[in-house]
């Protein structure tokens, strides 16, 4: 089973809501499709349970003929696409099936007006030159990822300005592959299950965070935001995407890790003091970090506990993934914030401890790569 959820209280907003569809002007008076104007042709890479999740909402939410939906998709997941479409079942249990034009040969598709990006971490550098394959100079690459991406510094001022991380793109090629001024940064506060290939169900929450890596706004992040709404997610246009990104990990990056550890549900977690403790203790390096960086956290880690408490008992995604025996996303979430203080000179004795005994578990299981 595949599962993917947000663990975190949706921010105050920081941009602006869509209360309905907006008609965005298009950027200098063009009409191009993908430059501000209609998305028309949308290609979906990684149709998991979010991927899955805006597959099928688009697929079937949308005025017939408005969009041509593709994806790229290998194995049992595109041998489900490819014979009975994706299917997705509603707060009703009705079931609703989408044709989708599924491939796993991304250059078939041809090149996309938009491309919507929703894998794991460890899984971008090698979808990266699929995502490349979709791509004309005006599509626009929505990535709807958790963690720190790789962009995360191309547009953000002040110390780390353009800093490349090799925790989540070691060899740059996914940052060569997907050019930062085609993305649009997505932070997903929704969950659902894919219990089977292509197939999506307990779709919980709908809302959508979407911001320029540059920052302000722009016609065509209004455009899509007019486009996600009509499909009927809750969307928010951030004027810095990148505070939104840094406050829903500063929640997941320890619930996750020390699940996936312990085995434990985030209630037992927050039960014990001294696991509380502790991940309050690197919920504080985190904040330091983020003080440094411009994005200044607020709230006190007993804050955050308290709204994660309220979600009840419940397994996070990366301890599904190990009890699966599939990698885990530790470099997004926890590596790449560590190489940020690393980076500014600051001290994470907590984080380094917490980075240091999810990856030799994850290696013991063979869901992390060993060392050099």
């Amino acid at each position: 089973m595949s599962k993917e959820s947000s663990t975190s209280s949706v921010p105050g907003n920081r941009g602006t809501g869509f209360a309905g569809p907006l008609v965005a002007p298009p950027l200098g008076g063009e009409t191009r499709s993908g430059a501000g104007g209609a998305f028309r042709s949308i290609a979906i890479v990684g149709v998991g349970a979010i991927g899955g999740l805006f597959a099928g909402w688009l697929g079937s939410r949308l005025p017939a003929g408005q969009i041509q939906l593709s994806a790229v998709a290998r194995g049992e997941t595109l041998r489900a696409l490819r014979e009975r479409g994706l299917v997705w079942v509603d707060a009703d249990g009705a079931e609703h099936s989408v044709a989708v034009n599924a491939s796993d040969d991304a250059a078939s598709l041809g090149v996309q007006d938009l491309v919507i990006v929703s894998v794991k971490g460890p899984a971008m550098p090698q979808v990266a030159p699929a995502v490349r394959a979709l791509m004309g100079p005006h599509t626009t690459v929505l990535v709807a990822m958790n963690g720190v991406p790789w962009w995360f510094f191309d547009g953000l001022p002040g110390e780390a300005a353009g800093l490349q991380l090799k925790t989540v793109d070691p060899l740059g090629l996914t940052a060569q592959h997907i050019p930062t001024a085609q993305v649009i940064g997505c932070v997903v506060h929704a969950s659902a299950a894919a219990p089977q290939p292509a197939r999506i169900e307990r779709i919980k929450n709908n809302q959508l965070i979407l911001g320029e890596p540059a920052g302000g706004t722009s016609a065509r992040v209004q455009a899509l935001g007019e486009l996600l709404t009509q499909a009927g997610f809750g969307v928010t246009v951030s004027e810095r995407i990148q505070r939104d990104i840094w406050f829903k990990l500063w929640g997941n990056m320890t619930m996750n890790p020390v699940s996936a550890i312990t085995g434990a549900p985030c209630d037992r977690i927050l039960d014990d003091e001294l696991v509380r403790g502790f991940c309050s203790a690197v919920m504080r390096e985190a904040q330091t970090i983020g003080a440094r960086i411009g994005i200044p956290i607020d709230q006190n880690p007993e804050d955050r506990h308290a709204v994660t408490r309220k979600l009840g008992s419940f397994k996070t995604s990366m301890l599904q993934d190990v009890e699966a025996g599939r990698p885990i996303e530790l470099d997004a979430l926890v590596g790449a914030v560590r190489e940020i203080g690393q980076h500014l000179g600051v001290a994470t004795p907590n984080m380094d401890a917490l980075m240091g005994l999810t990856r030799l578990m994850g290696q013991m299981k063979h869901l992390y790569p060993d060392t050099p």
